[in-house]
Protein backbone atom coordinates (compact mmCIF):
# COMPACT_ATOMS: atom_id res chain seq x y z
CA UNK A 1 0.00 0.00 0.00
CA UNK A 2 2.75 2.15 0.89
CA UNK A 3 4.55 1.70 -2.22
CA UNK A 4 1.55 1.90 -4.20
CA UNK A 5 0.74 5.31 -2.91
CA UNK A 6 4.74 6.18 -3.57
CA UNK A 7 4.16 5.41 -6.89
CA UNK A 8 1.62 7.42 -7.67
CA UNK A 9 2.88 10.67 -5.69
CA UNK A 10 6.23 9.89 -7.55
CA UNK A 11 4.16 10.08 -11.13
CA UNK A 12 2.37 13.35 -10.18
CA UNK A 13 5.80 14.93 -9.53
CA UNK A 14 7.15 13.25 -12.53
CA UNK A 15 4.06 15.08 -14.69
CA UNK A 16 4.65 18.66 -13.03
CA UNK A 17 8.57 18.46 -13.80
CA UNK A 18 7.29 17.18 -17.76
CA UNK A 19 5.04 20.08 -18.30
CA UNK A 20 7.22 22.90 -16.88
CA UNK A 21 10.67 21.38 -18.95
CA UNK A 22 8.70 21.19 -22.28
CA UNK A 23 6.88 24.75 -21.31
CA UNK A 24 10.51 26.40 -20.46
CA UNK A 25 11.88 24.55 -23.16
CA UNK A 26 9.34 25.51 -25.89
CA UNK A 27 9.46 29.30 -24.30
CA UNK A 28 13.16 29.18 -25.08
CA UNK A 29 13.03 27.49 -28.36
CA UNK A 30 10.85 30.31 -29.80
CA UNK A 31 12.58 33.45 -28.49
CA UNK A 32 16.20 32.42 -29.85
CA UNK A 33 14.30 31.32 -32.96
CA UNK A 34 12.67 34.71 -33.35
CA UNK A 35 15.73 36.73 -32.43
CA UNK A 36 18.42 34.95 -35.03
CA UNK A 37 16.91 34.15 -37.87
CA UNK A 38 17.68 37.03 -39.93
CA UNK A 39 20.90 35.21 -39.89
CA UNK A 40 19.59 31.61 -40.15
CA UNK A 41 19.56 30.07 -43.57
CA UNK A 42 17.36 27.54 -44.98
CA UNK A 43 14.39 29.56 -43.80
CA UNK A 44 11.44 30.47 -46.56
CA UNK A 45 8.35 31.99 -46.31
CA UNK A 46 5.70 29.86 -44.32
CA UNK A 47 1.69 30.39 -44.23
CA UNK A 48 0.87 29.65 -40.69
CA UNK A 49 0.83 33.48 -39.18
CA UNK A 50 3.50 34.54 -42.11
CA UNK A 51 6.26 32.86 -39.86
CA UNK A 52 8.96 31.86 -41.66
CA UNK A 53 9.36 27.89 -42.45
CA UNK A 54 12.51 25.77 -41.18
CA UNK A 55 13.39 24.32 -44.92
CA UNK A 56 16.98 23.55 -44.06
CA UNK A 57 16.88 19.94 -44.05
CA UNK A 58 17.26 19.03 -47.97
CA UNK A 59 15.49 16.15 -47.75
CA UNK A 60 12.33 17.15 -46.16
CA UNK A 61 12.19 20.29 -48.47
CA UNK A 62 11.83 17.64 -51.14
CA UNK A 63 9.79 15.89 -50.07
CA UNK A 64 7.42 18.13 -48.93
CA UNK A 65 7.72 20.14 -51.86
CA UNK A 66 7.13 16.93 -54.04
CA UNK A 67 4.44 15.41 -51.96
CA UNK A 68 1.55 16.71 -53.79
CA UNK A 69 2.84 14.96 -57.46
CA UNK A 70 4.39 12.28 -55.91
CA UNK A 71 0.34 11.68 -54.30
CA UNK A 72 -0.80 11.78 -57.73
CA UNK A 73 1.82 9.59 -59.23
CA UNK A 74 1.90 6.67 -56.37
CA UNK A 75 -2.17 6.72 -56.54
CA UNK A 76 -2.13 6.19 -59.61
CA UNK A 77 -0.12 3.52 -60.04
CA UNK A 78 -1.41 1.81 -57.09
CA UNK A 79 -5.30 1.91 -58.53
CA UNK A 80 -3.79 0.32 -61.24
CA UNK A 81 -1.87 -2.48 -59.72
CA UNK A 82 -5.02 -3.26 -57.75
CA UNK A 83 -7.61 -3.33 -60.82
CA UNK A 84 -6.06 -5.55 -62.30
CA UNK A 85 -5.11 -7.58 -58.92
CA UNK A 86 -8.79 -7.84 -58.16
CA UNK A 87 -10.24 -7.83 -61.58
CA UNK A 88 -7.87 -9.95 -63.81
CA UNK A 89 -6.95 -11.76 -60.97
CA UNK A 90 -3.45 -11.31 -61.27
CA UNK A 91 -0.85 -12.91 -59.16
CA UNK A 92 2.63 -13.29 -58.35
CA UNK A 93 4.61 -13.68 -61.59
CA UNK A 94 1.43 -11.27 -63.40
CA UNK A 95 1.58 -8.71 -60.62
CA UNK A 96 5.35 -8.69 -61.08
CA UNK A 97 5.29 -7.55 -64.49
CA UNK A 98 2.54 -5.15 -63.89
CA UNK A 99 5.18 -3.25 -61.18
CA UNK A 100 7.95 -3.68 -63.27
CA UNK A 101 6.29 -1.80 -66.06
CA UNK A 102 5.24 0.90 -63.48
CA UNK A 103 8.52 0.77 -61.61
CA UNK A 104 10.62 1.15 -64.90
CA UNK A 105 8.60 4.43 -65.82
CA UNK A 106 8.61 6.23 -62.06
CA UNK A 107 12.32 5.27 -62.35
CA UNK A 108 13.40 6.87 -65.80
CA UNK A 109 11.34 10.28 -64.24
CA UNK A 110 13.93 10.06 -61.26
CA UNK A 111 16.85 9.02 -63.08
CA UNK A 112 16.29 9.46 -66.97
CA UNK A 113 19.44 7.16 -68.62
CA UNK A 114 21.16 6.38 -65.34
CA UNK A 115 18.39 3.40 -64.90
CA UNK A 116 20.65 1.58 -66.69
CA UNK A 117 23.57 1.23 -64.11
CA UNK A 118 20.58 0.03 -61.68
CA UNK A 119 19.32 -2.59 -64.34
CA UNK A 120 23.52 -3.37 -65.03
CA UNK A 121 24.60 -4.28 -61.35
CA UNK A 122 21.03 -5.77 -59.96
CA UNK A 123 21.41 -8.36 -63.34
CA UNK A 124 25.22 -9.07 -62.46
CA UNK A 125 24.10 -9.95 -58.69
CA UNK A 126 20.72 -11.97 -60.01
CA UNK A 127 22.91 -14.03 -61.98
CA UNK A 128 25.76 -14.38 -59.24
CA UNK A 129 23.04 -15.52 -57.21
CA UNK A 130 21.70 -17.94 -59.66
CA UNK A 131 25.32 -19.28 -60.79
CA UNK A 132 27.36 -19.94 -56.88
CA UNK A 133 24.14 -19.43 -54.53
CA UNK A 134 24.65 -23.07 -53.63
CA UNK A 135 28.36 -22.13 -52.84
CA UNK A 136 29.95 -21.88 -49.13
CA UNK A 137 31.62 -18.76 -50.52
CA UNK A 138 28.69 -17.30 -52.24
CA UNK A 139 27.84 -15.04 -49.05
CA UNK A 140 31.29 -13.47 -49.11
CA UNK A 141 31.30 -13.11 -52.66
CA UNK A 142 27.65 -11.35 -52.13
CA UNK A 143 29.10 -8.93 -48.87
CA UNK A 144 32.22 -8.13 -50.96
CA UNK A 145 30.97 -7.39 -54.22
CA UNK A 146 27.66 -4.63 -52.88
CA UNK A 147 30.18 -3.08 -50.21
CA UNK A 148 32.59 -2.19 -53.29
CA UNK A 149 29.70 -1.02 -55.34
CA UNK A 150 28.19 0.77 -52.00
CA UNK A 151 31.85 2.96 -51.55
CA UNK A 152 32.20 3.25 -55.74
CA UNK A 153 29.04 4.63 -56.36
CA UNK A 154 29.85 7.16 -53.74
CA UNK A 155 33.43 7.98 -54.67
CA UNK A 156 32.48 8.18 -58.88
CA UNK A 157 29.03 10.31 -57.60
CA UNK A 158 27.35 8.12 -59.55
CA UNK A 159 29.22 7.43 -62.18
CA UNK A 160 29.54 9.86 -65.31
CA UNK A 161 28.34 8.37 -68.68
CA UNK A 162 31.96 10.52 -70.11
CA UNK A 163 33.71 7.77 -68.34
CA UNK A 164 32.63 5.07 -70.27
CA UNK A 165 33.80 7.29 -73.86
CA UNK A 166 32.56 10.24 -75.19
CA UNK A 167 30.38 8.79 -77.49
CA UNK A 168 28.01 8.26 -74.23
CA UNK A 169 28.81 11.70 -72.16
CA UNK A 170 25.47 13.31 -73.83
CA UNK A 171 23.37 10.99 -71.87
CA UNK A 172 24.59 13.08 -68.61
CA UNK A 173 22.39 15.46 -69.96
CA UNK A 174 19.32 12.82 -69.50
CA UNK A 175 20.28 11.82 -65.79
CA UNK A 176 16.44 12.35 -64.09
CA UNK A 177 15.69 14.70 -61.10
CA UNK A 178 17.11 12.48 -58.51
CA UNK A 179 20.76 11.42 -58.06
CA UNK A 180 20.40 7.43 -58.38
CA UNK A 181 23.21 6.40 -56.11
CA UNK A 182 21.19 8.03 -53.39
CA UNK A 183 18.21 5.52 -53.88
CA UNK A 184 20.60 3.07 -54.48
CA UNK A 185 21.51 2.09 -50.92
CA UNK A 186 18.40 0.81 -50.28
CA UNK A 187 18.78 -1.63 -54.03
CA UNK A 188 21.67 -2.81 -51.82
CA UNK A 189 19.55 -4.17 -49.03
CA UNK A 190 17.04 -5.83 -51.15
CA UNK A 191 19.97 -7.68 -53.14
CA UNK A 192 21.40 -9.15 -50.18
CA UNK A 193 17.96 -9.71 -48.76
CA UNK A 194 17.53 -11.80 -52.28
CA UNK A 195 20.89 -13.26 -52.19
CA UNK A 196 20.65 -14.55 -48.73
CA UNK A 197 16.97 -15.62 -48.73
CA UNK A 198 18.21 -17.26 -52.16
CA UNK A 199 20.89 -19.15 -50.68
CA UNK A 200 19.49 -19.72 -47.16
CA UNK A 201 16.60 -21.53 -49.39
CA UNK A 202 18.90 -24.57 -50.48
CA UNK A 203 19.74 -25.53 -46.69
CA UNK A 204 16.94 -27.15 -44.37
CA UNK A 205 14.31 -24.29 -43.19
CA UNK A 206 14.78 -23.82 -38.74
CA UNK A 207 11.06 -21.81 -38.59
CA UNK A 208 8.93 -24.11 -36.93
CA UNK A 209 5.80 -22.87 -37.91
CA UNK A 210 3.80 -24.45 -35.56
CA UNK A 211 5.49 -23.17 -32.27
CA UNK A 212 5.35 -19.79 -33.74
CA UNK A 213 1.78 -19.98 -34.24
CA UNK A 214 1.39 -20.53 -30.85
CA UNK A 215 2.73 -17.73 -29.37
CA UNK A 216 1.93 -15.12 -31.79
CA UNK A 217 -1.45 -12.97 -31.72
CA UNK A 218 -1.67 -12.79 -35.62
CA UNK A 219 -1.20 -16.14 -37.03
CA UNK A 220 -2.87 -18.05 -34.24
CA UNK A 221 -6.01 -16.67 -35.71
CA UNK A 222 -5.22 -18.30 -39.36
CA UNK A 223 -3.41 -15.22 -40.35
CA UNK A 224 -0.06 -14.68 -41.59
CA UNK A 225 2.63 -12.18 -39.56
CA UNK A 226 5.33 -10.27 -41.26
CA UNK A 227 8.13 -12.49 -39.38
CA UNK A 228 6.06 -15.98 -40.11
CA UNK A 229 6.23 -13.90 -43.87
CA UNK A 230 10.05 -13.68 -43.66
CA UNK A 231 10.99 -16.75 -42.43
CA UNK A 232 9.51 -19.34 -44.20
CA UNK A 233 10.63 -20.69 -47.16
CA UNK A 234 8.58 -20.55 -50.35
CA UNK A 235 8.41 -22.50 -53.49
CA UNK A 236 12.28 -22.11 -55.70
CA UNK A 237 10.30 -21.13 -58.97
CA UNK A 238 9.69 -17.62 -56.95
CA UNK A 239 13.29 -16.76 -57.15
CA UNK A 240 12.74 -15.37 -60.76
CA UNK A 241 14.44 -12.59 -62.54
CA UNK A 242 10.35 -11.13 -62.62
CA UNK A 243 9.87 -11.08 -58.99
CA UNK A 244 13.86 -10.13 -58.44
CA UNK A 245 13.29 -6.70 -60.26
CA UNK A 246 10.07 -6.24 -58.88
CA UNK A 247 11.33 -6.55 -55.49
CA UNK A 248 14.47 -4.22 -56.02
CA UNK A 249 12.20 -1.45 -57.73
CA UNK A 250 8.74 -1.51 -56.02
CA UNK A 251 7.22 1.93 -56.49
CA UNK A 252 6.00 2.54 -53.39
CA UNK A 253 9.05 1.43 -51.40
CA UNK A 254 11.60 2.76 -53.70
CA UNK A 255 12.85 6.09 -52.35
CA UNK A 256 12.44 5.39 -48.66
CA UNK A 257 11.41 2.11 -47.90
CA UNK A 258 10.79 0.82 -45.48
CA UNK A 259 12.77 -2.75 -45.97
CA UNK A 260 10.93 -5.66 -46.59
CA UNK A 261 12.56 -8.86 -46.59
CA UNK A 262 12.42 -10.81 -50.20
CA UNK A 263 10.67 -13.87 -48.69
CA UNK A 264 8.14 -11.35 -47.25
CA UNK A 265 7.30 -9.25 -50.30
CA UNK A 266 7.27 -12.57 -52.81
CA UNK A 267 4.80 -14.29 -50.08
CA UNK A 268 2.61 -11.07 -50.47
CA UNK A 269 2.74 -10.81 -54.25
CA UNK A 270 0.72 -13.91 -54.13
CA UNK A 271 -1.96 -13.27 -51.43
CA UNK A 272 -1.95 -9.19 -50.98
CA UNK A 273 -1.81 -8.85 -46.63
CA UNK A 274 -4.54 -9.64 -44.76
CA UNK A 275 -3.73 -7.99 -41.33
CA UNK A 276 -4.63 -4.01 -42.11
CA UNK A 277 -8.98 -3.57 -43.00
CA UNK A 278 -9.64 -0.78 -45.64
CA UNK A 279 -10.74 1.13 -42.15
CA UNK A 280 -7.48 0.98 -40.06
CA UNK A 281 -5.15 1.69 -43.60
CA UNK A 282 -7.75 4.91 -43.54
CA UNK A 283 -7.02 5.81 -40.00
CA UNK A 284 -3.26 4.80 -40.59
CA UNK A 285 -3.75 7.92 -43.36
CA UNK A 286 -5.54 10.07 -41.05
CA UNK A 287 -3.12 9.95 -38.20
CA UNK A 288 -0.28 10.77 -40.65
CA UNK A 289 -1.59 14.02 -41.91
CA UNK A 290 -2.06 15.13 -37.99
CA UNK A 291 1.49 14.65 -37.73
CA UNK A 292 1.83 16.79 -40.46
CA UNK A 293 0.42 19.53 -39.41
CA UNK A 294 2.42 19.03 -36.12
CA UNK A 295 5.72 18.85 -38.10
CA UNK A 296 4.26 22.14 -39.73
CA UNK A 297 3.70 23.94 -36.55
CA UNK A 298 7.51 22.81 -35.50
CA UNK A 299 9.54 23.97 -38.53
CA UNK A 300 7.29 27.35 -38.64
CA UNK A 301 8.17 28.56 -34.69
CA UNK A 302 11.32 26.28 -33.71
CA UNK A 303 14.27 26.41 -36.54
CA UNK A 304 16.54 23.86 -34.66
CA UNK A 305 17.78 22.40 -38.13
CA UNK A 306 18.61 25.81 -39.68
CA UNK A 307 20.78 26.60 -35.98
CA UNK A 308 22.44 23.23 -36.68
CA UNK A 309 23.29 23.54 -40.67
CA UNK A 310 24.04 27.09 -40.56
CA UNK A 311 26.39 27.20 -37.78
CA UNK A 312 24.91 29.71 -35.54
CA UNK A 313 24.79 27.35 -32.71
CA UNK A 314 28.08 28.87 -32.27
CA UNK A 315 26.88 32.50 -31.19
CA UNK A 316 24.52 30.67 -27.96
CA UNK A 317 25.01 29.37 -24.43
CA UNK A 318 25.37 26.02 -23.64
CA UNK A 319 21.94 25.57 -22.66
CA UNK A 320 20.68 26.34 -26.11
CA UNK A 321 22.90 24.18 -27.94
CA UNK A 322 21.91 21.26 -25.85
CA UNK A 323 18.14 22.52 -26.41
CA UNK A 324 19.04 22.96 -30.16
CA UNK A 325 20.65 19.05 -30.22
CA UNK A 326 17.45 17.77 -28.41
CA UNK A 327 15.34 19.38 -30.96
CA UNK A 328 17.27 18.34 -34.01
CA UNK A 329 16.90 14.72 -32.65
CA UNK A 330 13.17 15.30 -32.40
CA UNK A 331 13.09 16.78 -36.02
CA UNK A 332 14.59 14.05 -37.13
CA UNK A 333 12.48 11.80 -35.24
CA UNK A 334 9.08 13.40 -36.97
CA UNK A 335 10.60 13.96 -40.16
CA UNK A 336 12.03 9.91 -40.94
CA UNK A 337 8.22 9.41 -39.28
CA UNK A 338 6.14 11.06 -41.63
CA UNK A 339 8.37 10.26 -44.90
CA UNK A 340 8.55 6.49 -43.84
CA UNK A 341 4.92 6.28 -42.47
CA UNK A 342 3.54 7.34 -46.04
CA UNK A 343 5.43 5.20 -48.14
CA UNK A 344 4.51 2.27 -45.91
CA UNK A 345 0.55 3.75 -46.14
CA UNK A 346 1.20 3.30 -50.05
CA UNK A 347 2.21 0.11 -49.70
CA UNK A 348 -0.33 -1.27 -47.91
CA UNK A 349 -2.86 0.05 -50.08
CA UNK A 350 -0.98 -2.02 -52.52
CA UNK A 351 -1.38 -5.11 -50.43
CA UNK A 352 1.98 -5.38 -49.39
CA UNK A 353 3.05 -5.19 -46.01
CA UNK A 354 6.24 -3.79 -44.08
CA UNK A 355 7.49 -3.43 -40.48
CA UNK A 356 6.67 0.15 -39.03
CA UNK A 357 10.17 2.06 -39.02
CA UNK A 358 9.40 4.21 -35.96
CA UNK A 359 7.14 1.92 -33.97
CA UNK A 360 8.07 4.09 -30.47
CA UNK A 361 8.28 7.88 -29.73
CA UNK A 362 11.84 8.89 -29.50
CA UNK A 363 10.94 10.28 -26.19
CA UNK A 364 9.87 7.14 -25.19
CA UNK A 365 13.32 5.12 -25.36
CA UNK A 366 15.68 4.99 -22.52
CA UNK A 367 18.66 2.32 -23.54
CA UNK A 368 20.54 2.11 -26.46
CA UNK A 369 19.20 -1.00 -27.32
CA UNK A 370 15.05 -0.01 -27.46
CA UNK A 371 16.34 3.44 -29.71
CA UNK A 372 17.80 1.15 -31.77
CA UNK A 373 15.08 -1.65 -32.57
CA UNK A 374 12.38 1.93 -32.59
CA UNK A 375 14.57 4.27 -35.20
CA UNK A 376 14.74 2.46 -38.67
CA UNK A 377 13.20 -0.53 -37.03
CA UNK A 378 12.82 -2.20 -40.66
CA UNK A 379 16.42 -1.73 -41.18
CA UNK A 380 16.98 -2.89 -37.40
CA UNK A 381 15.47 -6.56 -38.53
CA UNK A 382 17.32 -6.35 -41.52
CA UNK A 383 20.47 -6.10 -39.79
CA UNK A 384 19.35 -9.13 -37.70
CA UNK A 385 18.61 -11.22 -39.91
CA UNK A 386 21.38 -10.56 -42.53
CA UNK A 387 24.44 -9.21 -40.15
CA UNK A 388 23.85 -9.66 -36.52
CA UNK A 389 22.89 -13.73 -36.47
CA UNK A 390 25.50 -14.43 -39.35
CA UNK A 391 27.90 -12.97 -37.33
CA UNK A 392 27.22 -14.90 -34.15
CA UNK A 393 24.60 -13.16 -32.63
CA UNK A 394 24.25 -12.74 -29.09
CA UNK A 395 27.69 -14.83 -28.11
CA UNK A 396 29.55 -12.05 -30.75
CA UNK A 397 27.42 -9.26 -29.06
CA UNK A 398 30.33 -6.88 -27.97
CA UNK A 399 31.93 -7.03 -31.43
CA UNK A 400 29.18 -7.42 -33.39
CA UNK A 401 27.81 -3.85 -32.57
CA UNK A 402 31.50 -2.67 -34.14
CA UNK A 403 31.20 -4.13 -37.20
CA UNK A 404 27.46 -3.20 -37.42
CA UNK A 405 27.73 0.53 -36.58
CA UNK A 406 30.58 0.85 -38.93
CA UNK A 407 28.77 -0.54 -41.60
CA UNK A 408 25.86 1.53 -40.60
CA UNK A 409 27.66 4.85 -41.02
CA UNK A 410 29.66 3.83 -44.46
CA UNK A 411 25.95 2.79 -45.55
CA UNK A 412 24.66 6.53 -44.90
CA UNK A 413 27.43 8.30 -46.18
CA UNK A 414 31.52 8.87 -46.44
CA UNK A 415 31.88 10.94 -43.84
CA UNK A 416 34.17 11.31 -40.73
CA UNK A 417 31.29 12.96 -38.24
CA UNK A 418 29.15 9.59 -39.52
CA UNK A 419 32.04 7.45 -38.60
CA UNK A 420 32.49 9.05 -35.37
CA UNK A 421 28.64 9.16 -34.63
CA UNK A 422 29.31 5.10 -35.11
CA UNK A 423 32.19 5.08 -32.76
CA UNK A 424 31.02 7.04 -30.01
CA UNK A 425 27.73 4.99 -30.35
CA UNK A 426 29.78 1.30 -30.11
CA UNK A 427 31.93 3.12 -26.96
CA UNK A 428 28.31 3.77 -25.40
CA UNK A 429 26.59 0.17 -26.04
CA UNK A 430 29.36 -1.99 -24.86
CA UNK A 431 29.20 -0.91 -21.20
CA UNK A 432 25.28 -0.85 -21.67
CA UNK A 433 25.63 -4.66 -22.91
CA UNK A 434 27.60 -5.59 -19.79
CA UNK A 435 25.78 -3.58 -16.95
CA UNK A 436 22.35 -4.92 -18.23
CA UNK A 437 23.22 -8.11 -18.28
CA UNK A 438 24.74 -7.98 -14.70
CA UNK A 439 21.03 -6.12 -13.73
CA UNK A 440 19.27 -8.82 -15.06
CA UNK A 441 21.19 -11.57 -13.24
CA UNK A 442 20.19 -10.05 -9.98
CA UNK A 443 16.59 -11.21 -8.41
CA UNK A 444 15.44 -9.29 -5.47
CA UNK A 445 12.56 -9.93 -3.89
CA UNK A 446 12.01 -6.91 -1.01
CA UNK A 447 10.23 -3.89 -1.53
CA UNK A 448 13.47 -2.13 -1.24
CA UNK A 449 15.36 -4.08 -3.30
CA UNK A 450 12.93 -3.58 -6.01
CA UNK A 451 12.99 0.10 -5.63
CA UNK A 452 17.41 0.41 -5.31
CA UNK A 453 17.32 -1.76 -8.50
CA UNK A 454 14.79 0.46 -10.15
CA UNK A 455 16.15 3.80 -9.22
CA UNK A 456 19.88 2.10 -10.27
CA UNK A 457 17.83 1.66 -13.67
CA UNK A 458 16.68 4.81 -13.82
CA UNK A 459 20.33 6.55 -13.27
CA UNK A 460 21.34 3.88 -15.80
CA UNK A 461 18.92 5.17 -18.30
CA UNK A 462 19.84 9.05 -17.76
CA UNK A 463 23.71 8.09 -18.48
CA UNK A 464 22.73 6.69 -21.70
CA UNK A 465 20.43 9.27 -23.10
CA UNK A 466 23.07 11.60 -22.19
CA UNK A 467 25.63 9.42 -24.75
CA UNK A 468 23.03 9.69 -27.26
CA UNK A 469 22.96 13.13 -26.76
CA UNK A 470 26.85 13.80 -27.18
CA UNK A 471 26.60 10.96 -30.52
CA UNK A 472 23.85 12.96 -32.25
CA UNK A 473 25.13 16.02 -31.49
CA UNK A 474 28.60 14.98 -32.62
CA UNK A 475 27.25 13.12 -36.31
CA UNK A 476 24.26 15.62 -36.68
CA UNK A 477 24.78 19.57 -34.94
CA UNK A 478 28.35 20.11 -34.14
CA UNK A 479 30.37 17.93 -35.05
CA UNK A 480 33.10 15.96 -33.16
CA UNK A 481 35.22 19.63 -32.60
CA UNK A 482 32.60 21.05 -31.28
CA UNK A 483 31.36 18.27 -28.67
CA UNK A 484 35.34 19.02 -27.63
CA UNK A 485 34.01 22.68 -27.34
CA UNK A 486 30.95 22.19 -25.47
CA UNK A 487 32.77 19.53 -23.04
CA UNK A 488 35.00 22.17 -22.10
CA UNK A 489 32.34 24.64 -21.64
CA UNK A 490 30.23 22.19 -19.38
CA UNK A 491 33.17 21.79 -17.20
CA UNK A 492 33.73 25.28 -16.33
CA UNK A 493 32.29 25.80 -12.58
CA UNK A 494 29.19 27.84 -14.26
CA UNK A 495 28.75 24.77 -16.61
CA UNK A 496 28.67 22.15 -13.96
CA UNK A 497 25.04 23.35 -12.62
CA UNK A 498 23.69 22.86 -16.39
CA UNK A 499 25.27 19.34 -16.36
CA UNK A 500 23.96 18.58 -12.93
CA UNK A 501 20.25 20.20 -14.62
CA UNK A 502 20.35 18.16 -17.52
CA UNK A 503 21.26 14.82 -16.07
CA UNK A 504 18.07 14.80 -13.39
CA UNK A 505 16.07 15.97 -16.40
CA UNK A 506 17.13 12.62 -18.32
CA UNK A 507 16.99 10.82 -14.96
CA UNK A 508 13.39 12.31 -14.50
CA UNK A 509 12.44 11.00 -18.29
CA UNK A 510 13.99 7.99 -17.54
CA UNK A 511 11.65 7.32 -14.22
CA UNK A 512 8.14 8.54 -16.44
CA UNK A 513 9.20 6.49 -19.22
CA UNK A 514 9.35 3.42 -16.10
CA UNK A 515 5.48 4.61 -15.53
CA UNK A 516 4.51 4.59 -18.83
CA UNK A 517 6.09 0.99 -19.40
CA UNK A 518 4.05 -0.27 -16.60
CA UNK A 519 0.66 1.41 -17.19
CA UNK A 520 0.90 -1.00 -20.46
CA UNK A 521 1.59 -3.97 -18.98
CA UNK A 522 -1.23 -3.68 -16.85
CA UNK A 523 -3.45 -3.02 -19.79
CA UNK A 524 -2.30 -6.07 -21.69
CA UNK A 525 -2.77 -8.33 -18.89
CA UNK A 526 -6.39 -7.04 -18.25
CA UNK A 527 -7.22 -7.41 -21.39
CA UNK A 528 -6.03 -11.49 -20.78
Amino acid sequence: MIWRSYRQLELTFLLIYAVAFYVFVIHRSVHFSNYYRGELSGLYHGWIHDHLNDLSDAQWRNFRRNLPILSVVLAFFTIIANILRYWADLKGRGMSFVWILTSLSYLAYLHGACVVYILSIASLNFCLAKFFAKSKYYLGILWLLNLSILILNRVFDGYSFSLFGQQLAFLDNYRGIFRWHICFNLVILRIISYGCDYHWSYKNPQFDQEKHSRRCNICSTGQACYFSLQERSIQSNKYSYSMYLCYLMYTPLYIAGPIVSFNAFSAQMDMSQKNYSLGQITWYGIKWILALFLMEAMTHHLYYNAFAVSGSWRHLSPLDILIIGYGVVNFMWLKFFLIWRYFRFWSLMAGIETPENMPRCLNNCYDLETFWKSWHSSYNKWIVRYMYIPLGGSHRKLLNVWVIFTFVALWHDLEWKLLSWAWLTCLFFVPEIVIKSYISSVHVQSVLGVCIKRELKAIGGAVTISCLMVANLAGFVIGPSGISWLVSRLLHSDGLPLLAGTFTTFYVGTKLMFHIRDAKQNHQLKEQ
